[in-house]
């Protein structure tokens, strides 16, 4: 694919607009909300898809509902300079990561952990910090969502239905902890230490 800038006029960000609130809008409903043709948004979707703005289409799913029941954002700090290419390569193995960035300030690496409950995410915990270069983490439980419509909320609602069953194989995991990777992730200000070791 072109990664070659091109125009990004008002009906192109109408469009993805458009299609952030309903990745399932049709061409003819987008058209009809713009005042376009369906044929014209066809070809401008085409365009931002080739020039990567659009970079593809996903469900958002209610991780609850996959019986992932405990969040929380922890702090990486590494022993010397730990490369973001190992950072990534230790992420890719916990498939609970739902997202991993490194950041400024003290830590090394944010990382957005789901688990099942708080003894699962304790054995996660645990599993990131016997690499050998990680000295320690800061664990922050997520308590609620401020924003209960962003990607990320979902884990704690009073109507979840908490007697889902923990997913105990590796491929629930992937398919159940992999959900919302490439999503915004926005830490919630409101969130108390949990573990700091």
């Amino acid at each position: 694919m072109s990664t070659k800038s091109a125009p990004f006029d008002e009906l192109d960000r109408k469009i993805v607009a458009a299609l952030i609130e309903n990745g399932r809008a049709s061409f003819a409903e987008i058209g009809s909300a713009i005042g376009l043709s369906p044929t014209a948004v066809k070809r401008r979707v085409d365009r931002l898809r080739e020039t990567n703005v659009i970079t593809g289409f996903s469900a958002t799913v209610r991780p609850a509902a996959l019986g992932w029941l405990t969040e929380a954002y922890v702090e990486v700090y590494c022993d010397g300079a730990a490369p973001p290419r190992r950072l990534a390569e230790v992420v890719r193995n916990h498939p609970e990561i739902a997202a991993a960035m490194t950041v400024t300030g003290g830590a090394d690496a944010l990382l957005h952990v789901r688990a099942t409950d708080v003894e699962h995410f304790e054995e996660v915990l645990e599993r990131i910090r016997t690499e050998p270069f990680i000295r320690k983490t800061i664990s922050y439980m997520v308590l609620s969502h401020l924003l209960p419509d962003s990607p990320e909320a979902g884990a704690r609602r009073p109507s979840d239905d908490r007697s889902a069953a923990r997913p105990d194989d590796r491929a629930a995991h992937q398919a159940a902890g992999r959900v919302g990777d490439g999503a915004r992730v926005h830490p919630q200000p409101l969130r108390r230490a949990a573990n700091q070791r």
